[in-house]
């Protein structure tokens, strides 16, 4: 789950152990190798890019995201990589990268209007003529809130410093498209459990098209999941895959 929380940095070094490497990745890690100039938008800890440069990218590998305890992780990692602080209000391309990617459900902490249509104009603007952006949102037809309870808990390694679990509550009821919960984290880490409040915004398949339209991107293909399964209205994600046009 995407959580502003992990930019505290006290949590920042449990989030690999919490995201392990997956199929999402494997999926991206394909797009990133065959693109020469990639931008990774919410780059979080840096994994995505370091195992493309670990596995032989030698081109442009540029990483931005608003968390510095985050990018201090991402920094430990291969050098070679651009990790740059901030987001499309602090730091803007033109025509810089090939492929632009947004993972991790990153895109669904872009909650008002706003700030979405802010992003996607950085995008756009960022990338080269016909170049790609790639990312993923929850379907909303696929309901996932609703196992986000306190029943359901997540417990990693954190290091030395033992166990931790987390678990999420939802806020209810749930107003139009956007989802509030607050996520505990507990462990011997800390002397009582650390607690964060976050909003996600779950778009249906038509209104995340409108936005991308008047961002002057087309969409080109919509996966239902990581194995690229045509989209249905209760698939998991909305795997989109863009490209830039001029409006």
């Amino acid at each position: 789950m995407a959580d502003r929380a992990f930019s505290d940095a006290a949590l920042a070094g449990l989030y690999d152990a919490l995201n392990p490497w997956g199929p999402s990745h494997d999926f991206y890690l394909g797009l990133v190798m065959s693109a020469r100039r990639v931008l990774d938008v919410g780059c979080g800890t840096g994994v995505l890019l370091a195992r493309a440069r670990e596995d032989g990218h030698d081109g442009r590998l540029c990483g931005l995201d608003p968390a510095a305890a985050m990018l201090v992780q991402a920094r430990r990692r291969v050098p070679g990589v651009e990790w740059v602080l901030g987001d499309f209000r602090s730091h803007r391309w033109h025509n810089a990268f090939d492929l632009v990617v947004m993972t991790g459900h990153a895109f669904q902490e872009l909650v008002p209007d706003g700030e979405l249509e802010s992003c996607l104009d950085g995008v756009r603007e960022a990338l080269a003529p016909d170049g790609r952006f790639v990312f993923e949102t929850r379907n909303p037809g696929a309901r996932a809130w609703e196992s986000w309870t306190s029943d359901h808990v997540h417990e990693a390694e954190f290091g030395d410093r033992g166990v931790v679990s987390v678990r999420h509550d939802v806020e209810t009821p749930v107003r139009g498209d956007r989802v509030t919960y607050t996520s505990t984290f507990d462990g011997t880490a800390w002397e009582r459990p650390r607690i964060s409040r976050g909003t996600l915004r779950f778009l249906e398949q038509g209104t995340l098209s409108r936005f991308l339209s008047g961002a002057g991107l087309t969409v080109l293909e919509q996966y239902g999941d990581w194995e690229r399964s045509p989209l249905t209205p209760t698939s998991p994600e909305i795997i989109t895959v863009a490209r830039s046009g001029g409006r």
